[in-house]
């Protein structure tokens, strides 16, 4: 998986090496659709230039979780046109002096975030190219100043419309950030003494199935193990506190096991994943994702 990511990215980069920002803001936020909050810093970068085009990635991410949002980035961005800039605001140290950046990634993509973890895992796939500071003197909406608590309107939304709409360079965002980014603990996927080890990254949240960070590089050779019988004993832990041993077969489809029975099978993104056939694995087991929830799994003997 990893060295399919790297091949897209350099093509992108060597087809695209003279596009800049194109227009697009793309928002990622933990404030839901119930309030004005999103309408607002749409507002505010229309009012910058009407005619940059403006999505949405999610409004929807759990409250303060900033792991999911790294993960949402870390599932989306590679999908969109290089220069697409992006805004992610899940910010519970908002008004406090964690620092307020837009990142560059070697792919050619901007992210517009606090820096309070947000980047972990781009860090790891698409890689940085480098880190502004913003300057809030130059980059803020008018008469925002004495406001500490929506950086995501008054900052975030604001910077990221000047830089999409060449109002500014990306040069003219602030100050080359030297400083490594805050980065979240977790366990990386690998293949140790026989048992295959990874992080519990998602849930594919309208079926409960659990998604690992475990790629297919990882799999397969995990596969070339020999093994008399397709079954797997998995592990989960949280915070190393075990929450769920089973066996299971793995399959290429949902179907290959019976109703109600669990199966290991490669995700849409090719991570290994676990499921019941029509149910859900998550409220069963009770089971949660995270920068510590971990996974192991190993052949059954």
């Amino acid at each position: 998986m990893k060295k399919t990511i790297n091949l897209l990215i350099g093509i992108i980069v060597l087809s695209n090496s003279l596009k800049a920002q194109n227009g697009i803001v793309v928002f990622q936020t933990d404030f839901g659709t119930k309030d004005g909050a999103v309408s607002a810093m749409k507002g505010v970068a229309s009012t910058v230039d009407p005619s940059l085009k403006l999505y949405d990635l999610t409004h929807d991410i759990p409250a303060y979780n900033i792991w999911e949002a790294a993960y949402r980035l870390d599932q989306t961005v590679l999908y969109w046109p290089i220069g697409t800039v992006f805004v992610s605001v899940v910010d519970p140290g908002v008004g406090t002096n964690r620092k307020s950046v837009v990142v560059k990634t070697k792919s050619g993509h901007y992210i517009v975030t606090p820096d309070n973890g947000t980047l972990t895992l781009i860090a790891q796939s698409l890689g940085i190219d480098s880190v502004r500071e913003i300057d809030e003197v130059l980059n803020r909406r008018k008469n925002s100043g004495a406001s500490y608590t929506f950086h995501g309107r008054d900052v975030y939304a604001y910077t990221a419309a000047k830089l999409a709409s060449h109002t500014i360079r990306y040069e003219q965002v602030g100050k080359i950030s030297t400083d490594p980014i805050t980065e979240l603990t977790y366990q990386k996927a690998s293949l140790v003494n026989g048992s295959l080890k990874g992080n519990i990254s998602i849930l594919d949240i309208q079926y409960g199935n659990i998604w690992t960070n475990i790629d297919q590089e990882n799999w397969k050779k995990f596969n070339a193990i020999t093994h008399t019988k397709n079954e797997i004993i998995v592990q989960i832990f949280n915070k190393q506190k075990l929450m769920y041993t089973g066996s299971m077969p793995f399959e290429n489809t949902f179907g290959g096991v019976a109703f109600g029975k669990p199966l290991a099978y490669l995700n849409s993104l090719m991570d290994l994943s676990f499921a019941l056939n029509q149910g859900s694995f998550a409220d069963k087991y009770h089971i949660q994702t995270g920068n510590d929830w971990n996974v192991v799994a190993r052949w059954v003997k």
